[in-house]
């Protein structure tokens, strides 16, 4: 089942859903219960929050992805993305693990492309 309509309403509707690292969560807008991975979020890293745990990401899903608030460091890159930073991660993408000092949201798109 595909995703469902939605019209405008504000992401704090969305109850937050704490993730396996503490300190971070998740506000999930939409997603295909189908489909494991294919969601629209918001991505919510709490002050201190470093998901080195969860080790390098790599899954079979695009991610399209803009940072809406603070900052992540990518502690593989050695470098911070900022707000208005955006990526596009197609399947197979090594990415992580992250810090984030002060906190940050991230808004995001999963989905699988025809033909993968």
């Amino acid at each position: 089942m595909p995703k469902t309509e939605l019209e405008f309403t504000h992401y704090s509707n969305f109850e937050a859903e704490p993730l396996n690292v503490e300190g971070l969560s998740q506000r999930v807008i939409a997603e295909d219960p189908d489909t494991k991975g294919v969601a629209t979020r918001i991505l919510q890293f709490e002050p201190g929050t470093d998901t080195s745990p969860n080790g390098v990401q790599i899954h079979d899903f695009w991610e399209e992805l803009i940072i809406i608030e603070g900052s992540i460091i990518d502690l593989e890159l050695n470098e911070e993305f900022k707000a208005g930073d955006v990526a596009t991660r197609p399947p197979g993408m090594k990415h992580g693990p992250w810090k984030s000092p002060n906190g940050c949201k991230i808004f995001e798109c999963r989905y699988y492309a025809k033909g993968q």
